[in-house]
């Protein structure tokens, strides 16, 4: 067992409420499991089929499908249980039909979905009153749960279940807002703290020995023909490469597939709906590829053999950083993680040195890499989508960067925003109010040429009467408001 197990396990199983504290990747998953399941078979009654013995929730999709599959290893030697998995991204009625016909004696689930359920009623669903003989309830990545929003979620979830029962509270990082939880929660709780073998107790590192932790410095038009690469380097592993936003994912991700040949390259965030759950079944199955990502696979995740976590940007917490860094190095295993930081941002290594007892060593930018970015341009000239994804993602990053936590060291205001546009291989500024009243001298704008499809919409819009685009109509504002400065003269312009 991992020392977070041994510790765990026989404590839970002695009917004791448990707060785990424990490094990411290093083996929670089983330190509840295990004593789920042994609760339900220590059980006096048996339990019916639509009666809940356990719920497990935890806080995104794909760490719920990975815990249900953990599970379903044990289930199967148990075929008297059976479990059910309710996560956002499948039709709801259909969950309320599978678990009336196959039943759920234990529960894998997001907050959102398994609230939903309790709320069905009218559907022929009384969950409020399966869930009386509940006997153990985890709330797993119980940090995460609460920074994502979820606790007017879990509290209305816990208004519905039996105060006599057994719960573990899993994390990686004690919060506040944690410690809030254990007491609303649990019952004098037996508290676990688990570090690492060598490293001290008054130590508070949270990424594993066994990572290899490295920054490279670059300017912000560098950085994407340094990606390219090291990916290009590197194509026989396995790569979570990380960015702050979704309209990030979707540029950047499409940027790669175009740049980085005999690759397999998918991408997932917060925002796709359906297609995520296919995309990490099937990229945790694949021996090498890149996955781009925000931070919605930065938790608990445990995609096999990763060998790099490459961070294009510094998450928004220094707890991100860390656990975006413990999806390589799990459970014994060595890796590699990669962050690439601005000039400014060169004092995040020492502030992650001593917040978050991280060390990090520098690797050098190589010399003479491929300028791709001219060639970014040129899809971004040749396809409008690609231009729109460029505008949207530069604003969603500019946005995103000026509400880091860390905001002595990440000041949008220093920002070097031309140097920032030709890295994102823009053809023109957007409008946004952090470049209000700036000038751009190191940045020449280019113009979008119109391509033969956008003229004949445009046209068949005007033949409709049609409401012109936002694009054309700010292009049609701009040129008449030049036109009145020049008819004032030269006083007034």
């Amino acid at each position: 067992m991992t020392p977070v197990q041994s510790a765990t396990i026989p404590l839970f199983m002695s009917n004791k409420d448990v707060a785990a504290e424990a490094v990411t990747g290093s083996g929670k998953t089983l330190a509840f499991v295990i004593p789920v399941l042994e609760i339900l078979l220590r059980r006096e009654e048996k339990l019916k089929k639509t009666q809940v013995g356990a719920i497990i929730i935890t806080p995104t999709r794909e760490l719920a499908v990975q815990i249900d599959e953990v599970l379903s290893h044990f289930t199967k030697h148990f075929p008297q249980f059976s479990q059910i998995l309710l996560i956002g991204g499948t039709n709801p009625v259909e969950d309320i039909e599978k678990f009336k016909e196959h039943g759920g004696n234990i529960i894998v689930a997001t907050p959102g979905r398994l609230e939903d359920m309790f709320r069905r009623k009218a559907d022929g669903l009384d969950l409020a009153r399966c869930v009386k003989s509940l006997d153990v309830l985890v709330l797993d990545e119980a940090d995460r749960l609460l920074d994502m929003g979820f606790e007017a979620s879990i509290n209305a979830i816990l208004d519905f279940l039996p105060k006599q029962r057994r719960t573990g509270l899993f994390s990686a990082t004690q919060t506040q807002e944690v410690e809030n939880l254990v007491r609303a929660g649990l019952r004098n709780p037996v508290r676990i703290s688990v570090k690492e073998k060598g490293v001290a107790a008054s130590s508070t590192q949270k990424t594993p020995t066994r990572l290899e932790n490295y920054y490279m410095i670059c300017r912000a038009d560098e950085k994407f023909n340094q990606l390219v690469h090291f990916l290009r380097q590197h194509k026989q592993e396995k790569h979570l490469v990380f960015f702050s936003t979704c309209a990030c994912v979707e540029y950047y991700g499409k940027a790669l597939e175009s740049m980085v040949k005999n690759a397999k390259i998918m991408c997932i965030h917060g925002k796709m709906k359906h297609k995520r759950n296919r995309i990490f079944t099937e990229f945790r199955k694949l021996p090498s590829g890149i996955l781009v990502c925000t931070d919605v696979m930065a938790r608990g995740i445990d995609i096999p053999e990763v060998n790099w976590v490459l961070q294009y940007d510094p998450p928004r917490s220094a707890s991100a950083f860390v656990h975006r860094c413990g999806r390589t190095a799990r459970i014994g295993h060595v890796g590699s993680a990669l962050v690439f930081l601005l000039p400014m941002e060169e004092s995040y290594v020492s502030f992650l040195s001593i917040n978050q007892k991280c060390p990090m060593q520098e690797m050098k930018p190589p010399k003479n890499v491929v300028d791709l970015l001219p060639k970014l341009k040129s899809m971004a000239l040749a396809d409008r989508a690609v231009f729109e994804k460029g505008m949207k993602a530069f604003v969603s990053y500019v946005q995103a960067y000026a509400k880091h936590e860390c905001s002595l060291i990440f000041r949008v205001k220093d920002l070097d925003f031309a140097s920032l546009a030709r890295g994102f291989a823009l053809l023109r500024m957007p409008k946004m109010p952090e470049l209000k009243g700036k000038s751009f001298s190191a940045f020449i704008p280019q113009k979008a040429k119109k391509e033969k499809k956008r003229k004949m919409t445009a046209k068949r819009k005007r033949e409709e009467g049609s409401d012109l685009e936002d694009e054309d109509l700010e292009e049609l504002l701009n040129d008449t408001r030049l036109l009145k400065r020049l008819k004032k003269g030269p006083k007034n312009n």
